[in-house]
């Protein structure tokens, strides 16, 4: 392991670099580019390239006046440009963002790959937030610089938990909370490793008790929303959240906090057989917990009652 003292890199003219333009990919992409940063996005998928691209030039416009307004940009507004390769997105990166599936053996094999293309100064972050990032230290060299900074659905909800890999030079927090809040949004010190960080430990709580009313028939995605935002005054429920992220990545998640705490997995199998097998991922696939109840699809839930 290579061990040395990390050096705050110049963030004026070196950009930040995103691997992965899914759905928070995106969002990140534009929320830095927001705040005057050159934002290098690698995608390997040419569509959902195109989709990332076309959300980023959407949405650039009306954040960056909401920092301007704010006062918290002070260079303009920056760009956004695809990749041709990982290579090109991180050869200058000041700071790196991995985006991709919830994965451990891509992330393992990713940072690897981070750790032997980006400069030697460059902050290597992952998004993930049910591994740890000291889980993804196999081929790492570097271990000092890197660290967790998970992201939850920019612009809408601008909280950012940052925490180390075990190994992480405390100037990286330091200068990644400052960079963070410059950049709009409000980061937060998780001050221990922990999986799932801070706010996603309640969450997951949250989430496998929902599915696991439905499973079990007591009630439907819909009404569970409608209980959730009454008592809690929320914007959205459960359901409708696992709707926005993917249930998909949820599932992969859901499938990490089993195996590592020793959890039950019925509930997430039957999500898998009841909504991934059968292509029904959220609004990324146009169907999820919500749109079916409403289409009138009676779903098995595995004890004899239908949803």
């Amino acid at each position: 392991m290579i061990s040395t003292s990390w050096i705050e890199p110049d963030t004026t003219t070196r950009p930040v670099a995103v691997i992965g333009g899914g759905v928070l990919g995106r969002r990140l992409c534009m929320m830095w580019a927001a705040a005057g940063h050159t934002v290098q996005l690698y995608e390997k998928s040419p569509e959902v390239a195109v989709a990332a691209l076309k959300y980023i030039h959407e949405a650039l416009p009306q954040q960056a006046s909401k920092l301007l307004l704010g006062k918290k940009a002070g260079h303009g507004i920056g760009h956004v440009s695809p990749a041709s390769s990982l290579e090109t997105a991180v050869q200058n990166a000041w700071m790196v963002i991995e985006a991709i599936p919830e994965l451990l053996p891509l992330k393992i094999e990713l940072f690897g790959q981070l750790d032997q293309l980006a400069p030697a100064d460059c902050i290597l972050a992952t998004n993930s937030s049910s591994y740890k990032s000291r889980e993804m230290l196999e081929k790492v060299a570097r271990r000092a610089r890197v660290c967790n900074a998970h992201y939850y659905m920019p612009p809408e909800q601008n909280h950012l938990e940052i925490m180390t890999c075990g190994f992480t030079d405390p100037a990286i927090i330091s200068f990644l909370l400052e960079q963070a809040a410059a950049a709009g949004f409000v980061p937060v010190h998780a001050k221990v490793e922990s999986t799932g960080l801070i706010f996603n430990r309640i969450w997951a709580a949250i989430k496998r008790e929902a599915l696991l009313v439905m499973e079990e028939g007591v009630a439907s995605a819909e009404e569970i929303d409608d209980l959730f935002k009454g008592w809690f005054q929320a914007q959205a429920g459960p359901c409708e959240m696992i709707d926005r992220v993917g249930l998909d990545t949820v599932y992969n998640i859901e499938k990490h906090y089993v195996e590592e705490r020793g959890l039950d997995g019925k509930t997430i199998e039957w999500l898998k057989e009841n909504y991934l097998d059968r292509g029904i991922l959220g609004r990324k696939s146009g169907k999820g917990l919500l749109t079916e109840e409403r289409n009138g699809a009676q779903l098995d839930n595995g004890n004899g009652h239908t949803l």
